[in-house]
């Protein structure tokens, strides 16, 4: 199963990107214990030109990071005909118990990898490095979590035998199901719409405030907005996103919409809202170097596009599915 083209990309990429954080970690402590800009000293020159390296390198292995989340989900359901009892990625992930460990860690690596490259582009607008230890801290960070990452894929992959019998999506996200997945499956979907929408409105209407007026309070409430709407659009779309998707009301999964079926709307729906969970916490890191001085002419620009662009993604998401509702025979009765 490892020499699976797919796998063996994923696990050399993945190992790859291991060891390139360990080495880059290994410096950034360097850096926060050692780092004195007013230092001509022959250290400081040699730190200043590591963290170059360092930068560079890590912009393109969070890059990866970011990629390597759809091509991990994408793998895990192309592989879904080699097991018994899978019809998506749902069933392979469940083959083992390090496949959802592995995504969860993912997703948490994707929006840090996100956040690290905003701060890191915006470090590099100022001559004096203002964000360089809040950009290493955020390193040290996530590195235990991309080794731990690492791991869990590893085990994953090396543990999926095609003898498992696993389950279906439908037991795993289905009403009589036991995990947290199905826990979404029971929520009234009234209810559910309603505090989607309000959730999104409400998201929408602090981040014009902020855009408009650059209140950083503003901006720490769009900030904590955007996480919370990213957790309540993943209930939503659980609860009956999904059903619309599929004009089943039984079928709740999460990933059989990134099927060809379905015109791959998994993969719009997930890139759009992960943008905007990205978006929103990039928002709310770089509020709080708003008094730098090397950086005060480009961070308001950056937080504008930050916004917008978080604006935009959220948007996105909810235009597929109010589309996917409204441009739809099917109805749930009483809905």
């Amino acid at each position: 199963m490892i020499l699976h083209p797919a796998i063996l990309a994923l696990s050399i990429g993945s190992l790859m990107t291991c060891l390139m954080i360990v080495y880059a970690a290994f410096y950034g402590v360097r850096i926060l214990r050692h780092w004195d800009l007013q230092s001509g000293s022959e250290s400081q020159l040699m730190l200043e030109k590591k963290t170059h390296l360092v930068s560079t390198l890590m912009s393109y292995v969070f890059a990866y990071q970011l990629c390597s989340l759809f091509l991990f989900i994408f793998t895990a359901d192309k592989i879904t005909p080699l097991f018994v009892g899978a019809m998506c990625a749902a069933g392979t992930l469940n083959a083992n118990g390090y496949g959802y460990p592995a995504l969860l860690l993912k997703i948490i690596n994707f929006i840090l990898g996100g956040v690290w490259l905003i701060i890191n582009y915006t470090d590099n607008r100022g001559i004096d490095y203002p964000l360089i230890k809040k950009k290493y801290q955020l390193l040290l960070l996530i590195a235990p979590l991309i080794v731990l990452e690492w791991i869990f894929q590893t085990g994953y992959f090396l543990k999926l035998s095609p003898d498992i019998i696993t389950s279906c999506c439908g037991s795993t996200f289905g009403s009589d199901g036991s995990g947290l997945g199905s826990a979404f499956t029971v929520f009234p979907i009234m209810p559910m719409k309603v505090i989607f929408y309000a959730t999104m409105a409400l998201t929408g209407a602090f981040g014009l405030v902020f855009y408009l007026s650059r209140n950083p309070r503003a901006g720490f409430i769009f900030a904590s907005m955007g996480i919370g709407t990213l957790m309540v659009s993943v209930a939503s779309l659980i609860s009956f996103i999904s059903v619309y998707v599929y004009e089943l009301p039984t079928h709740h999964c999460p990933f059989c919409i990134l099927q060809r079926e379905y015109g791959y709307v998994g993969y719009f729906l997930y890139l759009s809202l992960l943008g905007g969970a990205v978006g929103s916490a990039g928002v709310g890191t770089l509020i709080s170097a708003r008094r730098m001085q090397s950086i005060q002419e480009d961070l308001p620009r950056i937080l504008r596009r930050l916004t917008t662009a978080t604006l935009l993604c959220y948007l996105l998401f909810t235009g597929i599915a109010t589309a996917r509702m409204l441009l739809t025979d099917f109805r749930l009765e009483g809905y």
